[in-house]
């Protein structure tokens, strides 16, 4: 009897007291706080089993030279701020987030991971992190481009690596690039038979 006592006296208490380290403004929310015990381990192991059950296996592109600059310049527009860029220090940003921003052009970043685990992460984001989803502002060939770039990160060429030092919106040498093949031509200036001035929709005066 004493042991069921105890039982339903530990069922309410322990909840209770969860309760109360929680709304006496007791729990660590700032990101200068230390982390709850087992906080890392739980959230770890939590986000590994949900993306190794939902992480997509095939990549539907090729690891090219041209999709590997149109993810460098992805990278740099929305990623750089909190996960850095080749030779350069961390921006304020990350140095103030918690968890801290895993630096991927640093050490191995995430060259051990599958491209499907990176895309996952890209696609959907992961709560309470600061890392959003990206699925409603890129397109999946883009959030691929980004997880091979990624994925790929130790072995890139030379193009991808200077695209990633050089301004936003600045392109890689054009002996880099693949030739375009399907670019539509317009002529560059108005043909010979048309003449370069055409005549005034006006009545002549009388």
């Amino acid at each position: 009897m004493k042991f069921i006592a105890g039982l339903l006296l530990g069922l309410i208490l322990v909840p209770a007291g969860v309760y109360l380290y929680f709304t006496s403004g007791s729990a660590p929310v700032a990101t200068t706080d230390s982390d709850v015990p087992f906080e890392n381990f739980f959230a770890h192991k939590t986000l590994n089993a949900r993306i190794a059950k939902d992480m997509p296996k095939n990549v539907p592109i090729q690891a090219t030279e041209a999709n590997y600059l149109a993810g460098a310049e992805l990278y740099k527009q929305h990623c750089s701020v909190c996960h850095g860029l080749p030779l350069s220090p961390k921006t304020a940003i990350a140095k103030g987030m918690y968890p801290r921003p895993p630096l991927l052009f640093e050490g191995k970043g995430v060259t051990d991971d599958e491209p499907g685990e990176s895309y996952w992460k890209i696609f959907n984001g992961i709560r309470m992190t600061g890392m959003p989803g990206f699925s409603k502002s890129l397109s999946e060939t883009q959030i691929w481009q980004l997880a091979l770039l990624l994925a790929n990160a130790d072995k890139l060429p030379d193009s991808a690596k200077a695209a990633l030092v050089a301004p936003i919106g600045v392109s890689a040498p054009a002996a880099s690039l693949p030739p375009a093949t399907s670019a539509p031509v317009f002529p560059s200036s108005v043909p010979s038979s048309i003449p370069s001035s055409a005549p005034s929709s006006a009545p002549p005066p009388k």
